[in-house]
């Protein structure tokens, strides 16, 4: 049960604190903890999304998992999730704090989809052109999908640069049925 509009609502105000009290940083490697716990324990998922489990249980087991890995105000506001019965959304704030912290710190995800792999080379010029052209910080992930043929394709938000052979083998063959020019 995904509910983006709650998870973006205490994520909003865990920043605000995290703002407030300077602590944003360590609050965003404090959830990236958590968030790791939870990916690897399926038992921790399950508890967590159990409206069987009294919230005083996993706050003890919360306290017991995460005490000496995480600040204060981090347990503390894991409590608060628990006490407003929000802990099922734990996952969802975690992704949109980390939103919310990129585009603080001008920080864009840019995913880059290529028919071979990249060398570090090429990485590195990549990341500097797709900063260029975006005009902030950018964090490439990189897949390799044979199937485009060659070329890539970038994603940025919801913008899509297509530069495949497979698009540019489509648009042709799309020119050739329809009779129209071959170039531009």
């Amino acid at each position: 049960m995904k509910n983006t509009r709650v998870a973006r609502r205490y994520a909003a105000s865990l920043m605000a604190a995290a703002e407030a009290g300077k602590t944003m940083d360590r609050t965003a490697k404090d959830l990236a903890a958590v968030a790791g716990v939870l990916r690897s324990s399926r038992d921790l998922r399950l508890m967590v999304a159990s409206p069987v489990v009294p919230a005083p249980k996993k706050s003890a087991v919360f306290r017991a998992v995460f005490g000496g890995m995480v600040a204060k105000e981090t347990l503390s506001f894991l409590d608060f999730l628990l006490a407003k019965k929000r802990e099922q959304h734990l996952a969802g704030i975690i992704e949109e704090f980390d939103a919310l912290r990129d585009e603080k710190l001008g920080i864009v995800n840019v995913d880059v989809t290529s028919a071979v792999e990249f060398t570090p080379s090429q990485q590195e010029d990549l990341t500097n052109e797709l900063e260029r052209y975006t005009r902030k910080k950018v964090r490439v992930r990189i897949a390799v999908d044979r199937a485009i043929k060659g070329g890539l394709v970038v994603r940025i938000g919801d913008t899509v640069l297509d530069a495949s052979i497979r698009r540019q083998l489509e648009v042709l063959r799309e020119r050739f049925l329809t009779g129209g020019p071959l170039s531009n």
